[in-house]
């Protein structure tokens, strides 16, 4: 790699840590070709990224950025996930880690906010951006959905009084 490619590398690792949500720090332990395949293939299902990059040059891309706080996690043979999504990236890579044992999360950020293993693991377990808004969305449905009802019901019980008092007539 020579220096204009090692200039372009940190311009782009600065662009992503100046646009993502999260950043996950993880360590690859020996994973093979099919591995490494398959949790991308995971992340960008997820709709996060995972890059295996120099450490030296991430660390330079981290300046003037929210995630200069990691810079510690970045020694030995790492990779960085990243995603807009806060809990997206954090919730792969936790998942694959847990039926991979050459994947360890070491860390990360999301935003200024510095997390350790432990932090990532608890980003993982919440409700990704997605299953949030569902959630919103089925609270703002419930109320019109019951009020519909109630305004529905006093007309149904009185077409059934009717067609009652109908049937008894006619009978």
């Amino acid at each position: 790699m020579d220096r204009s490619q090692k200039a372009d590398a940190v311009a782009q690792l600065n662009a992503v840590f100046n646009e993502v949500g999260v950043v996950v720090v993880t360590r690859n332990l020996g994973m093979t070709v099919d591995q490494s395949t398959e949790l991308r293939t995971k992340m960008r299902d997820a709709g996060a990224s995972y890059k295996v990059a120099k450490n030296r040059l991430a660390k330079l891309a981290l300046k003037d950025t929210d995630y200069v706080g990691i810079e510690d996690y970045l020694s030995g043979p790492t990779a960085l996930a990243w995603s807009a999504d806060p809990v997206a990236a954090a919730k792969a890579a936790v998942d694959f880690a847990k039926s991979n044992d050459k994947l360890e999360i070491v860390g990360g950020s999301m935003g200024a906010q510095v997390l350790d293993e432990a932090g990532i693991k608890a980003l993982a377990s919440m409700p990704s951006l997605d299953e949030l808004r569902g959630t919103i969305v089925g609270l703002i449905n419930a109320p019109a959905t019951k009020f519909a009802q109630v305004v529905n019901a006093p007309a149904a019980k009185l077409a059934r009084v009717f067609g009652a008092y109908g049937a008894s007539e006619a009978a």
